[in-house]
């Protein structure tokens, strides 16, 4: 629950502010957007990614903030103190990487516990599972991520995968005041590199995998790999559960303890949790497994190799949290697929749509491959790429449509500013045969153009947007949804 400190009390771990000062300020509210700064609120100025909020520190103090808390710079370093309208404006060194420290202080949790699960891709499945499983066994569990926060049956839309430090810190106790006794998190490179959740301790840390992403603002696989590794070297982790079908996982496991291994293989030592049959239906999935948890076999209605993994890390996750193996069992089957994440639409007589939010290499292949199991006619790939990120991830995404699918359609995702013409043309530069593909710049007509050109037994994969329902072109952010898209054709009601 939130509460109130004085000022000189939360700045403590920081800086011993002098009694001279006479700093009798209580903070009740901590705020980084200098929009949002009311009378009573106590602004926190950082230089930001894009933005710096110490040029906002006057506009935060007209509009009533009772302290300004301010990233120590060479021009005021740490400690120094400015009165600007009788509001003081304290320095702090290094504030950015204090943000979760500081939330935590005022804003405390008692009892919700945090799982936090990191990785390429699959966060939000493993999320939503163990979500959906804890919550069918009588837990209440929330979920913060790509694809809101919040209660399953009652998700609000968030801004970002991991939200900043005040916000993580606000929702986790707004959810623990609603009765949440889990939440599982998605917790983004950025959000890790930021020191966005320093402060949380994590009852279980889960690694999904590792492929290229987000090399616009890491740089290299070295450093997007340390930063997803941060989760369990940097962070608190009572445990962690980790894929080490992933090479990447494989290594880490090898050093982190208390660990739990998870494989869609047989492990050697017996450890962790591992298939030894996996069974792949129009239907679903049925996964015998073994390992330190003892043996068993179990059903989901999910579609997919990586959903297999997933299916197995939430079932990690949970067994590590103490939970009764049998009582997993009862209810696996009543696990849903998750919104906009190999979701499936069908109507009788047409093909299969496929709506899915890869929209990396990796995660392509994985999901071409994945439905190539389940396929009894041909199988379309529509997917694009996103304007101003990763150029290089271009021509590798199309090469690999083209090898998978029988046929590709390249379309429009988040153009933003580029021109779409340009983003096809680097992605038609991977592809043996360009005059095969067919290029629809309209998401929603080359998803008409595949059903009209498709047989029953066909699958349409329609990768990129998943959950999203909008779509952006220029400046401009408009409103269109796969799903929506789906259903129409298909004419389903969502």
């Amino acid at each position: 629950m939130p509460k109130s400190l004085m000022l000189v009390e939360l700045l403590a771990p920081w800086l011993t502010i002098p009694a001279k000062e006479k700093l009798d300020i209580r903070v009740e509210r901590l705020e980084l957007d200098s929009r949002r700064v009311s009378s009573g609120c106590t602004f926190v100025a950082v230089n930001g990614h894009s933005v710096d909020g110490r040029d906002f520190i006057d506009s935060a103090v007209f509009k009533g903030a009772n302290a300004v808390i301010a990233q120590a710079n060479e021009i005021n370093p740490h400690g120094i103190i400015d009165w600007r309208d009788k509001v003081p404006v304290i320095y702090i060194e290094g504030l950015h990487q204090h943000l979760s420290q500081m939330a935590n202080r005022l804003i405390p949790l008692e009892h919700n516990r945090l799982i936090a699960v990191t990785g390429t891709n699959g966060k939000t499945t493993i999320t939503q599972l163990i979500a959906q499983w804890l919550c069918l066994l009588g837990e209440k569990t929330a979920v913060l991520g790509t694809t809101g926060n919040g209660f399953l049956e009652q998700l609000q839309p968030a801004t970002n995968t991991t939200g900043h430090a005040f916000e993580i810190q606000h929702t986790l106790s707004d959810l623990e005041r609603q009765g949440a006794r889990y939440t599982a998190m998605e917790v983004s490179s950025h959000g890790l590199v930021q020191g966005r959740v320093k402060a949380l301790k994590f009852a279980v840390g889960v690694f999904s995998n590792l492929s290229r992403d987000h090399l616009d603002y890491h740089g290299t696989m070295e450093h997007y790999a340390l930063a997803k590794r941060s989760l369990f070297s940097e962070h608190h982790c009572s445990r962690s559960v980790i894929n080490i079908d992933d090479p990447i996982g494989a290594s880490w496991a090898a050093e982190l303890h208390p660990c739990i291994p998870v494989s869609l293989s047989p492990i050697k030592s017996g450890q962790g949790v591992y298939a030894t049959h996996i069974d792949y239906s129009d239907s679903g999935i049925e996964i015998t497994f073994s390992g330190q948890f003892g043996d068993g076999c179990f059903f989901v209605p999910l579609i997919g190799e990586f959903n297999a993994s997933n299916v197995l890390l939430a079932f990690a996750t949970i067994l590590s949290l103490g939970y009764e193996k049998n009582a997993l069992i009862d209810t696996a089957n009543q696990l849903k697929s998750v919104l906009g994440r190999m979701e499936l639409f069908q109507a009788v007589g047409k093909a299969k749509i496929v709506v899915d939010y890869a929209h990396t290499p990796d995660a392509l292949e994985k999901a071409l491959l994945a439905l190539k199991k389940h396929c009894r006619g041909r199988l379309w790939a529509i997917f694009g790429c996103g304007g101003d990120r990763d150029k290089g991830k271009r021509p590798l995404m199309a090469a690999i449509g083209e090898s998978l699918a029988d046929t590709v359609i390249l379309t429009d995702d988040n153009p933003r500013s580029e021109q779409p013409t340009e983003i096809v043309k680097d992605m038609l530069n991977g592809m043996m045969s360009p005059t095969k593909v067919i290029v629809e710049h309209d998401r929603y007509q080359a998803l008409a153009y595949a059903l009209q050109h498709s047989n029953a037994d066909d699958i349409i994969f329609l990768a990129g947007k998943g959950h999203e329902d909008y779509q952006i072109i220029g400046d401009e952010r408009r409103h269109y949804s796969d799903r929506e898209s789906a259903a129409q054709l298909l004419e389903l009601t969502l």
